[in-house]
């Protein structure tokens, strides 16, 4: 799998928080801590950076993305019950949106940890995705 290294410490960052916090704590929280954990693990990424959306090559607006994690995989996080098939496809369209070509999206919600990777298979290698100035 493309950065499965980088997507494993990622996963193991956020099973440290988890292990630690447990379920019950508003997203936020979980994204703080999950900052410090990276941070701690020495692992390159973007808070809460804007990212563009285009629709027919016109930028129609922002989103902010979770992390963005050595300038390849958009990290959304969660704190709900259960993820769902909306989450998921909430998750695919920012990975097209960005044109970012992975994704993991983790639940801290849950008794325990649940993440999902994704791929993007409309992801154009050719296009870099952008912050937003």
């Amino acid at each position: 799998m493309k950065y499965e290294d980088l997507t494993r410490r990622i996963i193991g960052c956020a099973m440290k928080v988890h292990s630690t916090l447990g379920n019950g704590f508003q997203e936020v929280i979980y994204q703080r801590a999950l900052s410090l954990e990276m941070e701690k693990q020495g692992l390159s990424f973007e808070r809460e950076m804007a990212m563009p959306i285009f629709y027919n090559e016109c930028n129609i607006g922002s989103r902010r993305v979770d992390f963005f994690v050595g300038d390849l995989i958009m990290t959304e996080l969660k704190a709900v019950t259960q993820l769902d098939d909306t989450h998921l496809a909430q998750a695919k369209n920012y990975l097209e949106a960005y044109n970012v070509e992975v994704g993991l999206l983790i639940n801290f919600g849950s008794n325990s940890l649940t993440f999902r990777r994704i791929d993007n298979r409309k992801f154009d290698p050719h296009l870099k995705p952008q912050a937003m100035p």
